[in-house]
C-alpha cells in the first residue's frame, strides 16, 4: 500500500481536534486506513535553522487514490467525523465565456492518443500547498498511471501561455524547447541523450524513446508547454505565484486518463477562488469522434439492495440508517423510490473512484458501522463457487493426473525467441503482448502458447527417466484491440510426451480421454465439416448445424513446429458451429533442437473456453 507522509501539527488543525498517538492510530483504523508512523520523538533534520515538524506516515489502500495527498486525508477524514459534508464538485462557465480547447491530431494514435484538460482559477498556493500537488502528481504516476505508461500529468501556469493548444505527434528533430529548470534549448533527440543517466526521469525515456514521432503539447504561439510523458516545459512551469493551473493528462488508457485527471482537480480546488469548482477544456479530436469536454465531474448511481449489504455484514438496518452510514463515507445514499425499504440508491461522487460495484458499497458501510461492531458471521453463509472455466480447468486437470501425467506450473512470461523463433513460428506483430521494459530476455512477452513451459520444463529435466508426460492447464494471452485493456487471457490445455518414440498415439489418446470425459463424441472426416480458415476459435455458423456435436481430426502439413505430415488439427463443432480448437503432433527436428532435447517430443494444446 502507498504511504503518503503529512505534516502532523497542520492535520490535526484541519481535523480541528489534537489526538495522541493511540487515539489517532484508532482513528485510522476506523477508517480503514493505517498510521504506520509518528516521527514526533524522532530525530528530525534541521532545514534553515528550523527542525522539520514531525510527520505522520499513513498507509492508504492502493485504490483510494483521493487520499494520495493530505487534502484528501483531511477531507475524508473530516467527513467521516461528521464535521463536513461532503463537497459538491462542478464545472464553471469559462473565464470571459471562451472556453479553452486541446485540438487532438491524428497522429497522436501513433504514440499515446488521448489527451485530457482542466483549468483551476485563482489558486492561492503556499509551500505546503504547492509541495503536495507536486506530491499528488508523483504518487498518481507511480500508482494509478504503472510509471507514466498509462497516464502523464502536465501542469502549467495558465497566464505564460496562450490557448487555444494543440496535442500534435511530431518528428524528434522537430521538438525544440527548454526544459523545465533548464535553462538550454533541446530538440527531441538531444533532450534524450541529455536525460539518459538522470535518476528520476531516465527511467521514463523508454516509453518514447524508439517512437518515429513524440507527443507534444503547443499553445497557440507555438510554446511547447510538456513533451509527455517526460517533462514539461519550463516556459510555464507552476510556481507559488502560480494562479491559474492549466492541468493536461495525456494518456494510453481512457479510464486512468478520467480518473487521474479528476483526482487532480478534485484534491485542489479546494484553493480556488471558489472552492470545488473547476473550469472545463473542450478536447477537439474530430479525426476519431471523440470530441469532448473534460473534465467530467458528473457523479454516478448506482441501486443495492438492503437484504445484500445486511447478509454480507451479519445486520439487521434499515434502509435510512444505511443511507446514514454511507454518508460518512462521502458518498450520498437515500431509499429508492422503487422501493424504499429494500432498495438504496446510492450517488458515487468523482473523487470515489474506487467504487465499482455493490461490493464496495457494502465495505463503505461496514467501515462507517464499524469494523469492531460487526458481528460474527457463520461461514456457512458465504456463497463463493468456482467460475465455470476454472472448474472445467479442473476437472481435466484431474482426468490427466488419473492417466498418469504430471502436472506442471511455468511462468506466464517466456521470451520472444521461446514463443516464436524456437517454434518455428512467425510473429505478426499483432498476437503477443510485449513488455514495455523487460528486465531480462528470459521474460520478454506474455506467452500465446503453453509449448514453451513445456519444453522447458522437459529440457531441465534430461536427466529424468523416460518416458515423461506432463501437461499444463493455464492461460494464454493475446493483443484485442476490441477490448478496453487491450488484450485478453484465453484458458488452454497442453500435454508433451518424450520419450525414445515418438509417443503420438500416447497424446492422442489423452485427447480422446479428454474428449470423452467433455462428453464429445468422435466424428469421422466425412461426418465432420470442413475446417474454417486460420487458427482463430470464432466459431463459423455452417449449413450443417443438424449433424450431431464432435470433434474430428484433418491433417495438417503447413504447421512448421511439427514434423511433416506428422500432425492433426483438431476441429469442434457445437450447436451447429464449427471451429479450430487446438493441434496435436510430434515436433519438428529443429525444435527439438532449440529446446536442447535429445528424444522424440510429442505435444497436444487446445483452448478449453469453446467447451462453455
Amino acid at each position: 500500500m502507498p504511504t503518503v507522509s503529512v505534516d502532523k501539527y497542520d492535520l490535526f488543525e484541519a481535523l480541528g481536534q489534537q489526538y495522541t498517538t493511540t487515539e489517532f492510530e484508532d482513528l485510522c483504523f476506523e477508517f480503514g486506513i493505517e498510521l504506520d508512523e509518528d516521527t514526533e520523538n524522532d530525530e528530525r533534520p534541521i532545514v534553515d535553522g528550523v527542525q522539520e515538524p514531525p510527520q505522520l506516515k499513513i498507509e492508504i489502500p492502493a485504490n483510494r487514490y483521493d487520499m494520495l495527498c493530505f487534502e484528501g486525508i483531511s477531507l475524508m477524514l473530516n467527513i467521516f467525523r461528521g464535521k463536513q459534508a461532503a463537497p459538491n464538485f462542478r464545472l464553471v462557465q469559462p473565464r470571459n465565456g471562451e472556453m479553452q480547447t486541446i485540438t487532438v491530431l491524428e497522429d497522436t494514435a501513433k504514440v499515446r492518443p488521448l489527451v485530457a484538460g482542466a483549468i483551476l482559477r485563482d489558486v492561492k498556493f503556499t509551500k505546503k500547498s504547492y509541495d503536495s500537488f507536486i506530491a499528488l502528481q508523483d504518487k498518481l504516476h507511480q500508482n494509478l498511471a504503472r510509471q507514466r505508461t498509462l497516464v502523464a500529468i502536465g501542469t502549467h501556469d495558465l497566464d505564460t501561455v496562450k490557448g487555444p493548444f494543440t496535442y500534435e505527434a511530431r518528428p524528434p528533430k522537430d521538438i525544440s524547447f527548454v526544459p523545465l529548470n533548464q535553462t538550454k534549448t533541446l530538440d527531441g533527440e538531444q533532450l534524450m541523450a541529455f536525460y539518459e543517466k538522470d535518476k528520476h526521469l531516465g527511467r521514463y525515456l523508454y516509453i518514447i524513446r524508439d517512437k518515429p514521432v513524440y507527443p507534444v503539447i503547443y499553445d497557440a504561439n507555438r510554446v511547447v508547454c510538456s513533451l509527455p510523458p517526460i517533462i514539461n516545459g519550463d516556459h510555464s512551469k507552476i510556481t507559488l505565484n502560480s494562479r491559474n493551473v492549466f492541468i493536461e493528462c495525456t494518456a494510453t488508457d481512457a479510464t486512468k486518463l478520467d480518473t487521474v485527471i479528476n483526482m487532480m482537480v478534485t484534491m485542489f480546488s479546494v484553493y480556488a477562488a471558489e472552492p470545488f469548482t473547476v473550469e472545463p477544456v473542450k478536447v477537439i479530436s474530430d479525426h476519431n469522434g471523440q470530441t469532448r469536454i473534460t473534465p467530467n465531474l458528473s457523479s454516478r448511481t448506482e441501486t443495492v439492495e438492503v437484504d445484500y449489504i445486511n447478509g454480507c455484514l451479519g445486520l439487521s438496518e434499515s434502509a435510512e440508517s444505511i443511507s446514514a452510514l454511507l454518508t460518512k463515507m462521502a458518498v450520498t445514499a437515500r431509499p429508492s423510490d422503487a422501493d424504499p425499504a429494500a432498495l438504496i440508491e446510492v450517488t458515487i461522487p468523482p473523487m470515489r473512484a474506487d467504487i465499482l460495484q455493490r461490493c464496495d458499497i457494502m465495505e463503505d458501510v461496514g467501515i462507517a458501522y464499524g469494523f469492531n461492531r460487526l458481528p460474527r458471521i457463520s461461514v456457512t453463509k458465504t456463497v463463493g463457487a468456482p467460475l465455470p472455466l476454472s472448474k472445467l480447468a479442473d476437472i481435466v486437470r484431474l482426468e490427466c493426473g488419473l492417466a498418469g501425467w504430471t502436472e506442471v506450473m511455468p511462468l506466464i512470461l517466456c521470451s520472444h525467441d521461446e514463443n516464436f523463433a524456437w517454434l518455428n513460428r512467425r510473429d505478426d506483430g499483432r498476437t503477443a503482448v510485449r513488455l514495455a521494459n523487460p528486465k531480462t530476455a528470459e521474460y520478454q512477452i506474455v506467452r500465446t502458447s503453453l509449448l514453451p513451459g513445456l519444453l522447458k520444463t522437459l529440457r531441465e529435466n534430461k536427466g529424468h527417466s523416460v518416458p515423461v508426460r506432463v501437461f499444463e492447464t493455464s492461460d494464454v494471452v493475446f493483443q484485442d484491440p476490441a477490448v478496453e485493456r487491450r488484450a485478453r487471457n484465453e484458458r488452454h490445455f497442453a500435454a508433451a510426451w518424450c520419450g525414445k518414440t515418438s509417443g503420438f498415439e500416447e497424446v492422442h489418446g489423452l485427447l480422446d480421454r479428454v474428449m470423452a470425459m467433455l462428453r464429445q463424441a468422435f466424428l469421422t472426416h466425412e461426418e465432420g465439416l470442413a475446417s474454417p480458415p486460420g487458427k482463430d476459435i470464432d466459431f463459423a455458423v455452417t449449413p450443417a448445424h443438424e449433424k450431431r456435436d464432435g470433434y474430428w481430426l484433418e491433417p495438417i502439413d503447413d504447421e512448421p513446429t511439427f514434423f511433416p505430415g506428422r500432425a492433426a488439427a483438431v476441429h469442434l463443432r457445437l450447436g451447429g458451429k464449427a471451429a479450430r480448437v487446438g493441434e496435436f503432433g510430434i515436433l519438428h527436428p529443429s525444435v527439438l533442437e532449440n529446446f536442447e532435447l535429445k528424444y522424440p517430443v510429442s505435444t497436444l494444446e487446445i483452448n478449453l473456453e469453446v467447451f462453455l
